[in-house]
């Protein structure tokens, strides 16, 4: 059997007239092509579809049963029409993110909220992993976007790399805040929250000091940067941070009242924590996932620019 759309399309349309004529009006066709696509119909299903009674195009029982069927079929294509007219409006489909907490936390959720105001039928996986964990769920191709520390490069992923340099947090009323640039000087023997040891910037912040000869004085441990911003507000310590954690609390705190309790300032030496976006190189990603990537690129871009100072 070898049925056709239009075929399945005329016999509902003559369904709903009554009449050749009529369904032939409806749909912008000649009688004899409505009625030679009916034929072939009843030629392809080896049944009578219609008998004329007095002059009259009456159905047979089996083309009131044959209704349901057609219809059916008609209108799960309509709605598979409709889903892949969303898939490529990007108004449909699934995004299955995995992300460091510390861009997890705020940033993406800030930017997967303005992404999804017109797209309320795509929906969204969002997995907070470690880095090494999201570079294995990415080349195992189980993800379609990864956002993670900048990792060696893989043939089972594709990465877009961005240079972020640390931040130094302060109280707005420690003196430090008064200077452009922070230093190990700067820091020797001052109370510091950091990132765990194993974490890229401790290390790097570990041989700054060690370079110099000062003394690192670490108060606090932590997972993410975020919790630190209550040690530095409540003035119990600096905090070296992310970039992305520096941006997020500066933009907080343009929108809020009175004074900022926390300033940002340059850390020299640099402290390198490089964000890269990974997306699985084996496994083609969807539209909406191309277009929530090149939102992050962009979104990203700008912070570096608007972080970074021309400082030496």
């Amino acid at each position: 059997m070898n049925l056709s759309i239009r075929q399945l399309a005329t016999f509902r349309e003559v369904m709903r007239c009554g009449s050749i004529s009529e369904a032939a009006r409806t749909l912008g066709r000649t009688q004899p092509a409505i009625s030679s696509t009916v034929s072939g119909l009843e030629t392809e299903l080896d049944l009578k579809l219609f008998v004329r009674e007095q002059g009259r195009l009456v159905p047979t029982p089996e083309a009131e049963f044959f209704l349901e069927e057609a219809d059916a079929i008609l209108k799960r294509l309509e709605l598979s029409k409709r889903t892949l007219r969303g898939l490529a409006n990007r108004e449909h489909g699934q995004l299955r993110i995995a992300c460091i907490p510390e861009v997890a936390e705020d940033f993406l959720s800030d930017i997967l909220s303005r992404f999804l105001i017109d797209k309320t039928r795509v929906n969204i996986a969002l997995a907070s992993k470690s880095s090494p964990e999201i570079e294995d769920l990415i080349a195992a191709q189980h993800f379609d976007i990864g956002i993670a520390e900048t990792p060696n490069v893989r043939s089972s992923f594709d990465q877009i790399d961005f240079e972020l340099e640390c931040m130094c947090a302060l109280p707005s009323s420690d003196p430090l805040a008064s200077k452009e640039v922070i230093t190990p000087a700067d820091l020797d023997d001052y109370p510091l929250a950091l990132m765990h040891a194993e974490h890229r910037s401790h290390k790097q912040i570990t041989a700054r000091f060690r370079d110099t000869g000062l003394q690192l004085n670490q108060r606090f441990e932590l997972q993410t940067s975020k919790p630190g911003l209550k040690f530095v507000e409540a003035g119990h310590c600096a905090l070296i941070c992310d970039m992305v954690t520096a941006y997020k609390t500066q933009e907080t705190n343009r929108h809020g009242f009175g004074p900022p309790l926390i300033v940002f300032r340059p850390f020299r030496p640099r402290v390198q924590n490089n964000l890269s976006i990974l997306t699985p190189t084996h496994r083609p990603i969807s539209i909406v996932a191309k277009e929530f990537a090149e939102t992050l690129r962009e979104r990203i871009s700008e912070i570096r620019s608007s972080m970074i100072r021309p400082v030496p």
